[in-house]
């Protein structure tokens, strides 16, 4: 395996695949930490959402918090509530986690952890460096909708909406 990119959040290797056919082939692979997102839920049937500026893509998403797994040692569990009180304003009574998944494995390692936050009480939002959010408490039936009707179109919040929906919104 070669190191092609190192970056702080993920690198890029060359990897030696064996085929079905019996040949080696060479693909490219991210490898990413991993990360959490979060479907922070208010006691009044709304939830937090953000309106995050996302240079990659030049657009504004509506998304759920999310993070990277990059402070050594620290739990998925614990990443998702530090996400939520950083983002949103709002640290979390209870965490659940409600599903996993890889969200574009034919090139990036990538794990992300969904959980369900709970019991939100206000603190103050502590964003990165370079952050560009919003905070828009959102009824939780409209941002159901934006996930089926195209508005919200990044993969990380489309699933954890639909995933906690159609279990029944445990």
């Amino acid at each position: 395996m070669e190191t092609l990119l190192t970056c702080p959040k993920f690198s890029v290797v060359r990897k030696s695949v064996r085929g079905r056919d019996g040949r080696d082939h060479l693909r490219e692979i991210v490898v990413h930490p991993g990360a959490v997102v979060v479907l922070p839920l208010l006691d009044d049937g709304r939830c937090l959402m953000l309106r995050h500026v996302r240079p990659s893509v030049d657009k504004v998403l509506w998304e759920l918090p999310a993070g990277t797994l990059d402070k050594p040692g620290e739990e998925p569990e614990s990443a998702a509530a530090r996400e939520v009180e950083e983002e949103t304003g709002h640290r979390a009574g209870r965490i659940e986690q409600l599903c996993e998944f890889h969200p574009s494995p034919g090139i990036l390692s990538e794990l992300i952890r969904a959980y369900v936050a709970r019991d939100l009480s206000p603190t103050r939002q502590n964003l990165d460096a370079g952050e560009d959010l919003d905070v828009v408490p959102t009824p939780v039936d409209d941002a159901i909708k934006m996930a089926l009707d195209g508005r919200i179109i990044d993969a990380k919040t489309i699933i954890t909406l639909l995933v906690w929906n159609g279990r029944g919104r445990p």
